[in-house]
C-alpha cells in the first residue's frame, strides 16, 4: 500500500519531465533558426561558409542598415501592411456578423450552413489557386491589393467564425432580454454589447488574420505581376535570387521581413492566449 503514492509521484515527475523536454525541443526548433538568421545577418558570407556556427567578428549591423536604407524594403513593407490591414478588416467584420447569426439567431438550415463554413477549413488556398486567378483577372483586380486581400479573407472566414461563435453564444441571454426591453435592436445588441464583451476573441482572430495575410506567398505571387506591388514574402524570394551568393545579406533581409510580424505577435500574445483559452472554456 505505501508504494502506491510513491509510484503516483514518480509517474507525475516523469510525465512533467517529458512535457518539459518536449516543450524545450519545440521551442528550440522555433528559436534556433531565428537566432541563426539574426546572427547570420551580422556576419560575412565567407565567415558563414568557413564556420557555419559561430559568432560574428564584427557586431556592427552593416547589412541591416543597408537594407533599411533601401526603398525596396519599405515599399514591400508598406504593401504587406496594406494587404494585411484590408484582409483583417474584412475577415473580422464579416466573421463577427456571421458568428453572431450562428450563435444568437434561429433560422432554417443554420447548422447545415455552419457545417459548410467548418468544411472550409479543409481547403487551403493552394487548391483553388487557378480558379482564384481566373476570377481575380475577370474582376480586374490583378496587381491590386484587393486581388489578394479578398481571397485571403474568404479563406480566413471559416476559422474566424469557429473561434467567435462560442464567445457570442456564451453571453448570457439575460443581457439580450434586458437590451430588447430597453428597445435595443438585434444589431444594436451586437454592436453595443456583444462586440465590447468579445474583445479578447476579436483580438485573437485579428492577430491570426494579420499573421496569415503577412505570410501569404502563393496568392500574391500569382496576382502581382509588377514588382511595385510585391509584399515582403515575394521580396524575400526575389532578394534571395538576386543575391544567391551573398548568404549573409539574404539572412539579414529575411530577418527584417519577419520583425514587424514578430513585434505585433509579441505585443498581442496575451490577447491571443487569453482569447483562445476563454474560447475553449466557453465552448
Amino acid at each position: 500500500m505505501p508504494s502506491a503514492p510513491v509510484e503516483h509521484r514518480l509517474a507525475h515527475v516523469l510525465g512533467t519531465s517529458l512535457r518539459v523536454a518536449v516543450m524545450f525541443v519545440v521551442a528550440a526548433a522555433i528559436v534556433v533558426p531565428l537566432v541563426y538568421a539574426v546572427i547570420g545577418g551580422l556576419r560575412d558570407t565567407g565567415e558563414i561558409r568557413n564556420r557555419p556556427v559561430a559568432l560574428p567578428s564584427d557586431w556592427f549591423p552593416h547589412k541591416y542598415l543597408e537594407i533599411l536604407g533601401s526603398e525596396t524594403y519599405w515599399r514591400e513593407l508598406f504593401n504587406s501592411v496594406i494587404v494585411a490591414t484590408i484582409t483583417t478588416l474584412i475577415v473580422v467584420g464579416l466573421a463577427a456578423m456571421a458568428a453572431f447569426a450562428f450563435a444568437r439567431m434561429t433560422f432554417p438550415g443554420k447548422e447545415k450552413l455552419y457545417t459548410l463554413f467548418v468544411l472550409g477549413l479543409l481547403f487551403p488556398v493552394a487548391i483553388a489557386i487557378l480558379p482564384l486567378f481566373i476570377l481575380v483577372r475577370q474582376l480586374g483586380l490583378l496587381d491590386s491589393p484587393l486581388g489578394v486581400a479578398l481571397p485571403l479573407a474568404a479563406f480566413g472566414l471559416p476559422l474566424t467564425i469557429v473561434i467567435l461563435r462560442p464567445f457570442f453564444r456564451a453571453i448570457p441571454v439575460e443581457l439580450e432580454d434586458a437590451a430588447r426591453i430597453d428597445g435595443c435592436s438585434a444589431f444594436g445588441f451586437f454592436w453595443r454589447i456583444v462586440l465590447p464583451l468579445s474583445r479578447p476573441a476579436l483580438a485573437t482572430v485579428a492577430v491570426l488574420a494579420i499573421v496569415g495575410a503577412w505570410n501569404a506567398f502563393l496568392l500574391p505571387l500569382v496576382v502581382f505581376s509588377s514588382s511595385d506591388q510585391w509584399t515582403l514574402p515575394l521580396g524575400v524570394m526575389n532578394f534571395s535570387t538576386q543575391y544567391t551568393s551573398d548568404t549573409a545579406r539574404v539572412l539579414a533581409f529575411t530577418t527584417l521581413s519577419l520583425v514587424p510580424a514578430l513585434i505585433f505577435y509579441v505585443i498581442a500574445e496575451r490577447q491571443i492566449v487569453g482569447g483562445l483559452t476563454a474560447g475553449a472554456v466557453k465552448g
